[in-house]
């Protein structure tokens, strides 16, 4: 049975507009992903690149990745990850026991990042595994002009705050079985299960989900920094 990854990509980005092409060190965005899949070619059967443009077919194909055309149905903005991963399995005839989700928008991962994490999920037998990282912020909320902390007290310092995680969307690994079980609605279809490992990733690459063009030049500092201290 197949480990295969899958880099959603569909064409529409209000905020960059063309943003999964944009060049980002010299390549399109796209690409860092299907490169480091590439990479893991000792865990990564085959690369599938889920989008509803010609041109981001045309650049994965260029690149050594496999394309799964998405229906326009399923390309809206509010559309959710879970149902281009699905239709990707629904739309290859291939044995496939897991899946490694790649999110173009995070094109920046540790090196070691997808050998440590699969190594994990292997060993305990985890339907799912994602990547998160500590948050070290004082986080509250605005009530009738009141500020109202949530997760410390006033004059607390930042070390000592209770541990708190985000999701940082640098991989996510799950069965095949969890995303597509048998006789399946959306409903059922998952990409993290109530009991997924929360594999943590301290790195400042963890820090970056581009967005906006200011996370695209942030994240171009970082390239070049990162680069050049090797």
């Amino acid at each position: 049975m197949k480990n295969i990854a899958i880099i959603p990509a569909r064409g529409g980005s209000k905020r960059i507009p063309e943003k999964n092409i944009q060049l980002f060190g010299g390549l399109p965005l796209l690409v860092h992903s299907i490169q480091y899949a590439l990479a893991n070619s000792t865990i990564i059967d085959d690369i599938y690149v889920s989008t509803d443009d010609s041109t981001i077919k045309r650049v994965a194909l260029a690149n050594g990745a496999k394309v799964i055309d998405r229906p326009e149905a399923l390309s809206g903005d509010l559309e959710p990850t879970i149902t281009a991963v699905k239709h990707v399995l629904e739309s290859i005839e291939s044995d496939v026991e897991n899946v490694i989700l790649l999110q173009p928008t995070n094109p920046l991962r540790p090196q070691n990042l997808l050998k440590e994490a699969f190594d994990i999920y292997k060993k305990g037998k985890y339907d799912s595994l994602f990547t998160v990282t500590r948050n070290h912020q004082k986080f509250g909320k605005i009530t009738e002009n009141k500020f109202q902390p949530f997760n410390y007290t006033i004059g607390q310092r930042s070390q000592d705050l209770e541990p708190l995680f985000f999701e940082n969307g640098l991989l996510y690994i799950s069965k095949a079985s969890l995303i597509l079980p048998p006789d399946c609605t959306l409903a059922d279809s998952k990409i993290i299960s109530e009991n997924a490992f929360p594999f943590e990733v301290n790195h400042i690459f963890a820090n970056i989900d581009i967005d906006t063009p200011e996370d695209l030049e942030y994240s171009e500092y970082l390239l070049k920094k990162h680069t050049l201290s090797r």
